[in-house]
């Protein structure tokens, strides 16, 4: 006679160790996604530093030409010069750093929604309780006497489901 419950231990098994491997799939396949996104990330940060290193360029050689050049600019001149180079310095840099929040946060979504949705999808696995060796037996029996599996699971409370799924893991139906 076949034990049925190590049979029944082994289809448990199986079911979640495909769960397992689909749940590794779903992050390698997600990790991908977010590569993307972090790869963007990156290149707005690298685009930035190069913004900025030109603008720290441009002040460098703005104060050696001041400090070079003769006399002619007054100090209100130099206080607008200073100012408009800030501006444009700032001007580029905000617009990248809000970018770059908008991603992130954009992000941030994706991964709540998709945690969200992972969780409640592993709350709804569920494995049939009512499924136990003597059921299986009498279900077996009851098979074998001809009695429908319709019959059979309003006798015993359960599920056609389940009967149909006793019967062909013996091999029956």
């Amino acid at each position: 006679m076949i034990d049925i419950t190590n049979i029944s231990i082994d289809y448990i098994v199986v079911a979640m160790s495909a769960i397992i491997l689909y749940l590794l799939y779903y992050v390698f396949t997600k990790d991908g996604e977010y590569r993307k996104h972090i790869h963007s990330v990156a290149s707005v940060v690298e685009d930035l530093n190069r913004d900025i290193y030109y603008l720290k360029k441009e002040i460098k050689d703005t104060k050696t030409d001041m400090l070079k050049g003769s006399g002619r600019m007054s100090d209100e001149e130099i206080y607008q010069e200073v100012e408009r180079t800030v501006y444009d310095m700032v001007k580029p840099i905000s617009l990248g750093l809000k970018k770059v929040e908008e991603t992130i946060r954009i992000i941030d979504e994706q991964i709540d929604v998709r945690l969200s949705s992972l969780e409640s999808g592993v709350k709804q696995i569920s494995i049939p309780s009512s499924i136990h060796g003597n059921d299986d037996e009498k279900i077996i029996t009851l098979f074998q006497q001809g009695v429908s599996i319709e019959t059979i699971s309003k006798e015993l409370h359960i599920s056609k489901a389940e009967v149909e799924f006793v019967l062909k893991i013996n091999k029956i139906k």
